[in-house]
């Protein structure tokens, strides 16, 4: 099982960058898949969900209006297209799957299968 993340880089704020999380090894189509970041000093937290089920979405109050999460099950890749950054999105950002959301909190990691290594995003304002 892997998930590989990658587009991350240096943007400048209020600038665009799209990430991708590759999956593979598992049903990629019978997971949700998250977005989580962790920035220095911080907390991982959540940032944005694809659930299995076509359509749901989940996101952050923080990203809300400035991220759009997508999936292509084809390609078995979830992206991640983040606009308007500002010097607070500066994170590692990881992608995470979970076989179900079903009385879960799709933000609490504690309950996500696999998880990818992170690729780094870092804002400049």
């Amino acid at each position: 099982v892997q998930l590989v993340e990658s587009g991350g880089a240096l943007a400048q704020s209020g600038g665009s960058l799209t990430l991708s999380c590759v999956g593979s090894g598992f049903p990629f189509d019978s997971y949700a898949i998250s977005w989580f970041r962790q920035a220095p000093g911080k907390e991982r937290e959540g940032v944005s969900c694809s659930s299995s089920t076509p359509g749901r979405k989940h996101y952050a109050d923080s990203v809300k209006g400035r991220f759009t999460i997508s999936r292509d099950n084809a390609k078995n890749t979830v992206y991640l297209q983040m606009t308007s950054l500002k010097s607070e999105d500066t994170a590692v950002y990881y992608c995470a799957a979970i076989r179900s959301l079903w009385g879960v909190n799709w933000t609490n990691e504690i309950w996500y299968d696999y998880w990818g290594r992170g690729t780094q995003v870092t804002v400049s304002s």
